[in-house]
């Protein structure tokens, strides 16, 4: 046997084949979701016009290396049914590079989910490709009608959402360590099969309309032979912009952006999409016959902003409830506007410059010597305090965007496109343990991750110009 014959083929990396997967995810749910095509072509417009008109947001897009991901960067969301199909996905997405981070209770907000987002963690691997996806499991313990409940587990035990062929490529990637390029396209090819629609419900109309009056979510989940992916979602510079001109392209979009409001610096994530569309599906029965519609499947768009720090948060999450728990949010236009207006006016309490949110330890940042620093350091001895070199243009700073999701934000983006009367009053039973006993994994901690990257920015910059072990100061 030749030399070339008998040497290991080569391993794509997971960048490569998250990549291959976000690309082949995108091109089936235009296919499927034609309005998703019109919301891209959208997005690509007014992101280029925000590009041409806003030099300074161009030059530190290209900064923190983000100009390029624009127009790959989106995430998709999927609803599983068991702590079974929790485990697999685990399993399925590490082959792509993605980890769970962050654990979400969203029954706080009326829905009988808890979530995690799978994600990479890495700066190199986020700055490739940034794709995530938000991951959630039904609650099948808050379906207050025993009976239900116990007919919603036995359907769903009988299901099996991913193909024999991808469990086998999961097991190779595990066992050998990678994927090679024909293993991948394969892979990435088998793994869609997951998330792709299927207009025939494995129920009876009956047993959906129980399921869809206990909770829309509920039926979503639990009627179909897969968790068909819900949404993908572009990123966009002017969310704004792109709600406002939503109507033009035939598209209606629901009314209150969610998240924070619109600001000079922005921070964490705002969120809004178009209404679900309704669609036709076949109910199971002896007859095979029986027609009806389901809605649950819908376009969103984020824009996204600073990480946020657990001091930043807390402020966020304080200023957030004392909106929404004084001024009703509808999707009235009059309602719309007011909540709008007053999450604005309540917001002012944020900082909205750069440096204050840096001063005050309000967000994270990735920093860096400067050339002029570097310059300097060469021939002379610079300030030992890292504000003195920022001050001397020495050192510099950028934000370092938020990868993950706000759980009333993403609970508001499910209730708008469930239908406005799915408000649930679920008790507050948060049950992170019980959620990583199924995904057989710690989910890993956001803030640590942002704390981490930003920490190391700083070491790294401070040993370009010279300088070791300079703590950084902040305002407590």
């Amino acid at each position: 046997m030749s030399r070339s014959l008998s040497m290991p083929q080569a391993f794509v990396s997971p960048d490569r084949i998250r990549s291959l997967f976000t690309e082949a995810m995108s091109q089936m749910y235009r296919a499927e979701v034609p309005q998703y095509g019109t919301l891209i072509e959208l997005v690509a417009d007014v992101n280029a016009g925000c590009l041409e008109n806003d030099p300074d947001l161009r030059e530190r897009l290209a900064q923190a290396g983000e100009l390029e991901r624009i127009d790959v960067e989106r995430h998709g969301a999927i609803r599983l049914g068991t702590a079974d199909e929790l485990f697999t996905i685990r399993r399925l997405f590490a082959v792509m590079g993605m980890q769970p981070v962050g654990y979400y209770d969203l029954s706080v907000a009326g829905v009988p989910v808890h979530s995690t987002s799978f994600r990479p963690i890495d700066e190199a691997a986020l700055n490739v490709n940034p794709f995530r996806v938000f991951t959630s499991l039904l609650r099948l313990e808050l379906i207050e009608d025993e009976g239900l409940r116990g007919e919603a587990e036995a359907i769903l035990a009988k299901r099996r959402i991913y193909t024999p062929r991808a469990v086998a490529l999961i097991e190779r990637h595990e066992q050998n360590g990678g994927l090679t390029e024909a293993e991948a396209t394969e892979f990435v090819a088998e793994a869609l099969e997951t998330f792709r629609w299927h207009g025939e419900a494995t129920v009876s109309a009956d047993t959906y309309k129980r399921l869809h009056d206990a909770h829309r979510l509920i039926a979503d989940v639990v009627s179909f032979k897969g968790p068909h992916i819900n949404h993908l979602t572009p990123r966009t510079l002017d969310i704004d912009a792109v709600q406002a001109r939503m109507p033009e392209r035939g598209i209606t979009p629901k009314a209150v952006i969610e998240g924070p409001p619109r600001r000079h610096c922005d921070i964490l994530l705002r969120q809004t999409s178009f209404k679900a569309l309704e669609e036709m599906i076949a109910f199971s029965g002896d007859d095979g016959a029986m027609q009806g519609t389901h809605t649950a499947r819908f376009g969103e768009i984020e824009q996204r902003g600073v990480a946020l720090t657990a001091k930043g948060r807390t402020l966020y999450d304080q200023l957030l409830a004392s909106v929404r728990g004084e001024v009703q949010v509808g999707d009235g236009g009059a309602k719309a506007g007011a909540y709008d207006d007053e999450l604005a006016a309540r917001f002012k309490a944020l900082p909205d410059s750069w440096d204050e949110l840096r001063r005050e330890n309000l967000a994270f940042f990735r920093y860096s010597a400067t050339p002029a620093g570097i310059a300097a350091a060469a021939g002379s001895t610079l300030p030992g305090d890292p504000e003195a070199l920022i001050a001397s243009g020495y050192l510099t700073f950028t934000p370092i965007v938020y990868e993950d999701f706000l759980p009333v934000s993403a609970a508001g983006i499910f209730q708008s496109n469930l239908g406005t009367d799915q408000q649930q009053n679920y008790a507050t039973r948060s049950n992170r343990d019980a959620f990583e006993a199924a995904l057989g994994a710690t989910v890993q901690d956001e803030l640590a991750l942002y704390a981490e990257r930003q920490a190391a920015s700083l070491d790294s910059a401070l040993e370009a110009l010279g300088l070791v072990g300079l703590p950084l100061k902040t305002v407590a």
